[in-house]
C-alpha cells in the first residue's frame, strides 16, 4: 500500500514523475506577465497564503490559478486591464469593506477586479479569504452528505 502524502506537499514541489506542480505553474505565470498584473497576482497570492496557511494551490481550466481549502476559495485570472479574483461562493459572504466590484449580479459568485495602481485593503482581503474558507468547511443544516475524504 502506498503511503499517502498531503495535498499541500504535492502543490509545493514537482511530483515524483517530474510533472510541474500547480505552485510552479503559478510562479511561471507571474514571471510571464512581467508587469503590474504579475505583481498584483503575486501580492494577492501572498495574502491568501497569510490568511489561510493550509491553502492548496491548483492549476485548472487550461491555466487558471485556483486556491482551495475544503473547496474552491477563489480563482485568479489575468486580463489585459485587470487581475480578477472570483470567489466561488462570494454571494454568500459578508463584504463589509465593499471589496467585491465585479460579477455582482450573480447568484453564487462574486469577484474583485484589480486594476493597475489599485491599492489592496490587505486586512479586509484576508478577512474575506478566511470567511470563504470557513464557508467551505461548513455543511448546510440537515445535510446527510459525508465530506469527501482527501
Amino acid at each position: 500500500m502506498k503511503k499517502a502524502t498531503s495535498a499541500m506537499e504535492t502543490t509545493k514541489s514537482a511530483s515524483k514523475d517530474g510533472e510541474t506542480s500547480p505552485s510552479q505553474l503559478i510562479d511561471a505565470r507571474i514571471r510571464e506577465l512581467g508587469d503590474w498584473r504579475g505583481e498584483t497576482l503575486s501580492r494577492v497570492r501572498a495574502l491568501i497564503r497569510q490568511a489561510e496557511p493550509d491553502v492548496i494551490e491548483e492549476w485548472k481550466w487550461r491555466g487558471v490559478p485556483v486556491w482551495e481549502l475544503a473547496g474552491i476559495i477563489c480563482t485568479g485570472e489575468t486580463y489585459k486591464a485587470a487581475v480578477k479574483l472570483t470567489f466561488a461562493k462570494g454571494a454568500s459572504l459578508e463584504d463589509p469593506a465593499g471589496l467585491f466590484n465585479s460579477s455582482l449580479e450573480g447568484n453564487t459568485r462574486r469577484a474583485i477586479d484589480f486594476h493597475e495602481g489599485d491599492k489592496i485593503d490587505e486586512e479586509a482581503f484576508k478577512a474575506l479569504i478566511r470567511a470563504a474558507a470557513a464557508l467551505n468547511s461548513t455543511r448546510p443544516a440537515g445535510s446527510k452528505k459525508k465530506p469527501k475524504s482527501a
